[in-house]
C-alpha cells in the first residue's frame, strides 16, 4: 500500500459532524469490564457517534458499543470470535482487532485485503479468539484519533475464578482539531527548532546511555522531540482528571488493572502511587512478575498490573503521566467511606521519558520454543520533523514462507521513539541494544531514538501483514511495511 493510497483511503470523511451524532447510552467502564460472552450466536457490535464532555465542551466522537451500551467486548479464551460489526455512522471505516490473530482477510486494515465498511453496512467476523489477554480494537484510519477505539478483553478460566476485581483503563489523547488538520500542520512544521538533523542526532547520542534517553536536558532539543502534538486533553475512560471515573472497590481487596494505551501519539508512565503493583502481563501475554509503582506504556501497548488494597478506607489514584510534560490523566479507586480529593490535571514535574529500562527486565512465562531462525531481516527506522516524513528501510522486503522461524532486527536512526506493531502474530523480544534476552512475548515493542531490538516469531498465519509504527501520524506519513507470505 503506497502512502498516497493509504491517506486517500483514510482521510475522506474523518471529520465528525455534530448534526449526525447518534447518541447511545453507555455503561460505566467498570460495569463494562464485568460483562462476559454468552456464546449464543454472534455478538453485535456497533460503530456509533456519541457526545462526551471534554474540558467543559461537548465533543463529537466515535464509539464501539454493544446494543445495551456496553463499551467494547469481553470474551472467553479459546472460544469463537463471533461478532457482527455494524457501521451505524455515516462514514466508511474498518476495525482492527489489536492483539488477536485473525485470518488475514479479517484483520481490519483498509484494502489489505478487506474493503472499508460502508455506512449502514454490517460484516460478520468469525475465527478462534485464541488465548486470554488484554487487547483492544481500533480504526486503522485517522478516525482512531477521534476515539474510534475500545477494550477487547479475553478472559481465561483462571481469570474468572480469581478473587479479584478487574478494572479496565483505556488511555487516549484528544484534540478538538480534526486529525487531518493535525497531520497537515505536522507536515508543514519546521525541523529541529533551528538545529539540523545531524547535529540533533549527535547531541542525542551524547546524552544516551545503553540506548536509553537519560533525561530531558538535551541541548537544542525541545519537548516536540518527544511529543509532536499538544493535545487539548488526555483521557482515561473518556474522562479527564477534572471529572475522573471513580471505581468502587473493597477495603483490602485485590485489583487487576488492565491498562490499554489507545493514544495516537502519546506515551505514558502508569503511576500506582502508594500502592506497589505486580506487572503480570504485557500486550496480553504473561510475564514473570515485576514489582514497582511506575510502569511505562507506549502507544498500542497494554499492561496488566495486580494491586492489593489497604484495609483502611482510602482513595487510590491510578495516574498516567504524559511523557516529557506535566500533563496527566487517570482514575480513582475508592473504598467505601474514602474521601476523594481533587487531583489536578497538571502535575509538579514532567512524566518520565519512556525507554527500554522495563523491557530489559521482562521475561516471558511462555517463551517461544528454542529454534534457529530460518530467515533474518534488518530494518532501519528513519525520518525527521523536516517535512514530517517517516520511513522503514527494508532492503529486499519482508518475504517469508509458512512454517519458518523469523528474526527481525530493528534499529531506530530517527530523533523520535517508534512503538513497532506487527499484525497477526506475537513475537518474542530476544535482543535489546546488542544484549541477548529471553524477553517478553508481545505484539508492540518500543524503539527509542538510536535504540535497537531483535524479535523472533513463527510464520504461522499466512497473509500480507502490516508492520508499522503505532504513532498514528508516523504511520500515516510512511512508517509502515508488510510481512508477506509467499
Amino acid at each position: 500500500m503506497k502512502r498516497r493510497e493509504f491517506l486517500g483511503g483514510l482521510m475522506s470523511g474523518v471529520a465528525v459532524a455534530a448534526s449526525a451524532a447518534a447518541l447511545h447510552p453507555s455503561r460505566s467502564w467498570a460495569e463494562a469490564s464485568k460483562a462476559t460472552s454468552s456464546g449464543a450466536g454472534a455478538r453485535s457490535l456497533a460503530i456509533t457517534k456519541r457526545v462526551i464532555e471534554v474540558n467543559g465542551r461537548a465533543a463529537d466522537v466515535f464509539g464501539l458499543l454493544q446494543p445495551d451500551g456496553t463499551v467494547g467486548l469481553t470474551l472467553d479464551a479459546d472460544s469463537p470470535f463471533d461478532v457482527a460489526l455494524s457501521n451505524q455512522g455515516d462514514e466508511a471505516t474498518l476495525i482492527h482487532w489489536h492483539g488477536l490473530a485473525p485470518p488475514w482477510d479479517m484483520d481490519g486494515v483498509p484494502d489489505n485485503p478487506a474493503a472499508l465498511l460502508k455506512a449502514k453496512e454490517t460484516r460478520h467476523y468469525a475465527f478462534p479468539v485464541g488465548a486470554g489477554g488484554t487487547h483492544w480494537m481500533h480504526a486503522h484510519t485517522l478516525q482512531e484519533q477521534n476515539l474510534l477505539a475500545a477494550p477487547l478483553i479475553v478472559r481465561t478460566a483462571d481469570d474468572r475464578q480469581r478473587d479479584e476485581q478487574e478494572v479496565v483503563i483505556l488511555l487516549h489523547d484528544f484534540s478538538f482539531t480534526p486529525a487531518e488538520e493535525l497531520l497537515a500542520k505536522l507536515k508543514g512544521s519546521p525541523a529541529g527548532h533551528g538545529m539540523g538533523h545531524g547535529a540533533m542526532m549527535k547531541n542525542m547520542a551524547s546524552n544516551m546511555q545503553g540506548g536509553h534517553m537519560s533525561g530531558m536536558a538535551m541541548p537544542g532539543m525541545a519537548a516536540m522531540d518527544l511529543n509532536d502534538i499538544e493535545y487539548d486533553a488526555y483521557l482515561a475512560n473518556d474522562r479527564t482528571l477534572d471529572d475522573p471515573e471513580v471505581v468502587a472497590v473493597e477495603n483490602g481487596g485485590r485489583i487487576r488493572l488492565r491498562i490499554i494505551n489507545g493514544a495516537t501519539a502519546t506515551a505514558f508512565t502508569v503511576d500506582t502511587g502508594a500502592l506497589t503493583g505486580q506487572l503480570i502481563a504485557v500486550d496480553g501475554q504473561s510475564v514473570q512478575p515485576v514489582s514497582g509503582n511506575r510502569f511505562p506504556i507506549s502507544m498500542g501497548q497494554r499492561l496488566d498490573i495486580r494491586l492489593e488494597l489497604p484495609k483502611s478506607a482510602e482513595a487510590q489514584p491510578i495516574l498516567a503521566l504524559r511523557e516529557g510534560s506535566d500533563h496527566r490523566t487517570g482514575i480513582i479507586l475508592a473504598q467505601s467511606g474514602a474521601k476523594i480529593a481533587k487531583i489536578a490535571s497538571r502535575g509538579k514535574e514532567p512524566g518520565p521519558v519512556v525507554g527500554l529500562d522495563l523491557e530489559e527486565r521482562l521475561a516471558a512465562v511462555a517463551p517461544l520454543s528454542a529454534r534457529p531462525a530460518d530467515r533474518r531481516f534488518e530494518l532501519t527506522l528513519t525520518g525527521s520533523m523536516s517535512g514530517y516524513d517517516w520511513r522503514i528501510e527494508v532492503g529486499d522486503g519482508l518475504g517469508l514462507r509458512e512454517g519458518e522461524r523469523i528474526e527481525i532486527a530493528m534499529r531506530n536512526m530517527s530523533m523520535m521513539s517508534h512503538p513497532m506493531h506487527l499484525h497477526g502474530h506475537h513475537f518474542q523480544v530476544v535482543d535489546i541494544g546488542g544484549k541477548v534476552r529471553g524477553g517478553a512475548v508481545r505484539d508492540t515493542v518500543l524503539l527509542p531514538p538510536m535504540g535497537s531490538v531483535k524479535v523472533v516469531f513463527d510464520a504461522n498465519n499466512p497473509g500480507r501483514w502490516p508492520l508499522h509504527c503505532h504513532h498514528l501520524y508516523h504511520m500515516a506519513s510512511g512508517m509502515m511495511s508488510f510481512v508477506a507470505y509467499t
